[in-house]
Parts: structure tokens; sequence; C-alpha cells
């Protein structure tokens, strides 16, 4: 695979050449120094990729030369992780581990016991900054899909209203919380087949209370433990994430 990667937005037709834009121009030019002739791999975030070569390295519109054109097929299952938000800049680290992983849809959420609150400009702001992320892990990982990053939703309200999952997970500290690897095989008992769209809640610093786990669970959310040990919320995530994905690659 060609060192270079950078991002152009779906088009239409069949283009023989590729403008991109100002900030990734720079970024093929001016921080990865490719140069013209170079060979790059443009993808639109979407499945799409063409295999390319730098014809023109102006830092703010680069154009690519198309040599190739390949569709990618997205992976048997979608996987939505719903983060309750994080202290710090964990939720950059988590979009981008998410992203990498294979996660399709990201969803900030605000918990009981979230420290972190936005609204308004700021809350636009940080979900530019988040989908960026996203953006930029699929680069590095050579992911061709992008998953969507959601604005900041109340944890409650996004439990009572997440319909259309085939499988609802919620990480749990609480007592009484089941593997994973049995409520998949549940699932394919009574289904006769692996769950294609599964959404995994994954709680604050303290996890999600009491009330809210109850809530979840009376909303169709199967409690999950990731391991005697806590976790910090970034590596909860991964985790989660990353033994879920294996399971469904390997079902067994």
């Amino acid at each position: 695979m060609p060192d270079f990667r950078a991002f152009c937005p779906p088009t239409t037709g069949e283009p023989t050449a590729l403008t991109l834009s100002p900030e990734e121009s720079h970024h093929l030019v001016a921080v990865n120094r490719a140069r013209p002739g170079d060979p790059v791999i443009a993808f639109d975030g979407r499945g799409t990729e063409w295999t390319c070569t730098l014809a023109s390295d102006r830092k703010n519109a680069a154009v690519l030369t198309i040599r190739s054109r390949r569709v990618l097929p997205p992976l048997p299952y979608a996987i939505t992780l719903a983060q309750a938000l994080p202290k710090g800049a964990s939720m950059d680290a988590i979009v981008r581990k998410a992203t990498e992983i294979g996660a399709a849809q990201i969803v900030p959420l605000e918990s009981e016991r979230t420290q972190v609150h936005l609204d308004g400009d700021r809350s636009d702001k940080k979900i530019e900054k988040w989908q960026t992320a996203a953006l930029e892990a699929a680069k590095q990982c050579g992911n061709a899909f992008v998953p969507t990053v959601l604005p900041v939703q109340p944890a409650a309200s996004f439990m009572a209203n997440a319909p259309g999952y085939d499988l609802k997970l919620i990480a749990s500290l609480h007592p009484g919380a089941q593997s994973l690897k049995p409520v998949l095989a549940a699932f394919r008992a009574n289904h006769g087949r692996a769950p294609a769209r599964v959404l995994w809640l994954i709680g604050p610093e303290g996890d999600f209370s009491s009330a809210e786990m109850s809530f979840a669970a009376r909303h169709g959310f199967a409690p999950i433990t990731l391991g005697p040990l806590v976790l910090r919320c970034e590596t909860a995530a991964t985790y989660a994430l990353s033994v879920l994905s294996y399971e469904l690659q390997n079902p067994a």
C-alpha cells in the first residue's frame, strides 16, 4: 500500500482526477511531503478508494490523477459505540481507537456521572474535532470507512430511543453482569445467525449509576462484564469493541 492516503468527499460519475481540499492538500504536500509522481490512495470514507498519482503538489489544491477505482465491502456487522463523555482528552483517544477497530458510529453521551457538559457552540466544535480525529485515524490505519460522530445526547433519552439494533449491550461493574460470549451464543441460538447491528454503551468515570443500569435493562440492554478489574474509560471502550469485533469475525 502506498505511504500516502488522502480523504476526498464522495464524487458523482467517474472522475479522472481529484482535487483535494486545502486541509488535505496541506497535509499531503506540506506535512507528509508527497511529491509529483508519488502514489496516493484517496478514499471517500464510504468504502470507495482510488489508486492515484500526485499530479500537482499545490498546498491548497493538490490534484491526483486516478489510475484505478475500487469499492470495498463494509464489514458484515456494524457496531455503534455510545460513550459517556470522559474527562480531559480521553474522548479523542476513544474516537481514534474506535475507528481503528472498525466502529460504524460513535455517539457521545451525557450521563448522571458525566463531569463534562457541552452545549451550543462548544458542543459543535467538539463534534467537529472528534470527526476530524476519526478521519485522521482512518487515514493512518487504512480504514476505508470513517465512522460518523453524532451530536451529544442525554444517556437516558438515547437508551429509550435506540431502535433498529439486533443486540444492545451495556458494560457494567454491577452484580449480575454476564460475559459477552454466552450472550452472543444465545442470540445465535435464537436467531440462527450472528447479530448484524450491535450497540455498545460504555459509562463514564465511576460507571453508570444503578438507576441508569435499571433503565437500560428495561429498554433491552444486556449488562456485560469486562472482567474483574476497574478499567479507565478509554481502556473499557477499546476492550469492549475489540472483544465484540473479534467474536463477530470469528463465530464458533
